[in-house]
């Protein structure tokens, strides 16, 4: 094989897999943006002209505004949650021995295992007015009427930590994992304390864990449905009930489409703003 044939041959070889992707993934986010250009009339239906009116739509109306917040602000809550219950979950379950870690890490990763639904509904039952929470709450005085955090903002971060954190423990396990031992070791012989051994050495090398995790909670949980749709409902809508809604209540496609390209790009934006920003400083945060 000449250099040019050996050359080629990695394009070659992962050729058939971006062609799949493309189809499966690349085809339907284009076939959604070419719909957002259209317009909608409720009498004849998506209409063939091609407009940014939508689009004008979305971003000048104060109702998408407080919509598009709350689904970010979610994200963020939801991811920050997650880095402080998932890390120090994750550096416990690599300090124990195999036979432990086997067992806790089968509890960690139970709820993925279960359907989003199924565990959603799980706390729909806790978060009712006549649910478990307000059984609990009666029974130690704290209040006697139903207590309810369905529908609330409260209840669907709640639950979507429940739902999300075993992502941020893998990521996070899985870059502590690759820590050599003697790293931490070596700071301690030479008369540092476990806190600046992790500070200083454990902390900054399971950054990129921290990081990947991060970015998959925020984009599951600004992408979300099951959870929001139950939890939150009609009164605390989220942009992908909002798409869901345009699509399949008011017949609107070219608008749901407009929120869905939308939610997407700034998705990427957000995520590729905070790895830069991460990516940048973290190591100086922590010499």
């Amino acid at each position: 094989m000449d250099s040019t044939q050996h050359k080629k041959a990695p394009y070659a070889l992962t050729a058939p897999g971006v062609l799949l992707f493309a189809a499966l993934l690349g085809a339907p986010i284009v076939m959604t943006f070419m719909l957002s250009l259209h317009s909608y009339d409720f009498t004849t239906g998506i209409q063939a002209d091609w407009t940014l009116a939508n689009y004008a739509d979305v971003l000048g109306d104060s109702y998408f505004h407080k919509i598009f917040l709350r689904t970010f602000g979610l994200g963020l809550l939801v991811t920050l949650i997650c880095v402080l219950i998932g890390v120090p979950e994750a550096y416990v379950l690599s300090r124990l021995s195999s036979r432990w870690r086997s067992i806790f890490l089968l509890v960690v990763l139970g709820p993925l295992l279960i359907s989003v639904v199924v565990r959603t509904l799980g706390w729909a039952l806790l978060f009712g007015g006549n649910g478990i929470l307000t059984m609990v709450s009666r029974s130690l005085g704290i209040s006697d009427g139903p207590v309810s955090l369905m529908f609330t903002f409260t209840g669907m971060m709640i639950a979507l930590v429940h739902v999300l954190v075993p992502f941020m423990v893998i990521s996070v396990w899985a870059s502590l994992q690759k820590i050599d031992p003697q790293s931490e070791d070596a700071g301690l012989s030479l008369g540092a304390s476990k806190w600046t051994v992790l500070r200083r050495i454990t902390l900054p090398q399971a950054m990129p864990g921290i990081l990947s995790g991060s970015i998959i909670v925020f984009a599951l949980t600004a992408s979300a449905f099951a959870t929001p749709a139950i939890i939150g409902g009609r009164r605390m809508k989220v942009v992908s009930t909002a798409a869901y809604d345009e699509y399949l209540s008011t017949l609107n496609w070219p608008l749901g489409a407009t929120i869905a390209v939308l939610l997407l790009l700034a998705n990427i934006i957000i995520i590729a703003s905070f790895n830069k920003v991460i990516e940048r400083r973290y190591a100086k945060i922590f010499e």
